[in-house]
């Protein structure tokens, strides 16, 4: 962690850009260590202002294997850690000392103007997260966060438009393939 940190801070001194990790886990499975042990490593490559930071999700068993809900889960996190660093404005509008003052102590402010102008977009609405009361949950079938992952990636998946590429482009990427295939066919990588 610290080193990532350093090499940030050195990047930035230089002027370069900085490449590093996050979302690396040891656990086999989109589980409660894969989480704790990505966030743990995406917060230093986050704080560092890495430019590029890779393996930021799916990654699991040091890297030997790749989770699809593991995956949906560090998007998820990575779109809490771009919203954090949004940041918010503080001025005269974000401060809200007139409905402050209009409401008073001991009144609540869900109720005013300023509140419900403001509160669906002053937090990251996640797609993955269960906020339902426990009875209610137990009833829609108990999903954790894993099955809900394994959910979401599935409607993902069948949703999919490939998006629209120039035919002289694909053409050239067909014929760059076929050109290298053919120029390495019997070259071991690994001689």
């Amino acid at each position: 962690a610290w080193a990532a940190l350093v090499g940030g801070q050195l990047a930035r001194r230089y002027r370069m850009p900085y490449r590093g990790s996050g979302g690396l886990t040891t656990s086999k499975s989109a589980d409660a260590q894969s989480a704790f042990e990505a966030q743990w490593s995406l917060w230093p490559a986050v704080l560092a202002h890495t430019n590029l930071i890779m393996h930021a999700a799916g990654w699991l068993d040091g890297g030997l294997t790749v989770s699809y809900e593991k995956f949906v889960i560090d998007l998820e996190n990575l779109a809490m850690f771009r919203h954090f660093l949004e940041g918010f404005a503080v001025d005269e509008a974000s401060l809200a000392l007139a409905a402050i003052a209009e409401v008073g102590p001991g009144g609540h402010h869900l109720g005013t103007s300023h509140t419900q102008e403001r509160y669906r977009t002053a937090f990251h609405a996640t797609s993955l997260s269960d906020r339902l009361a426990y009875d209610t949950w137990a009833l829609a079938g108990s999903e954790d966060a894993a099955t809900r992952a394994n959910r979401i990636w599935k409607e993902m998946l069948a949703q999919y438009e490939q998006p629209p590429m120039d035919l002289a482009v694909a053409e050239a990427l067909d014929e760059f393939v076929a050109r290298r295939a053919k120029e390495l066919s019997g070259v071991s990588l690994y001689a």
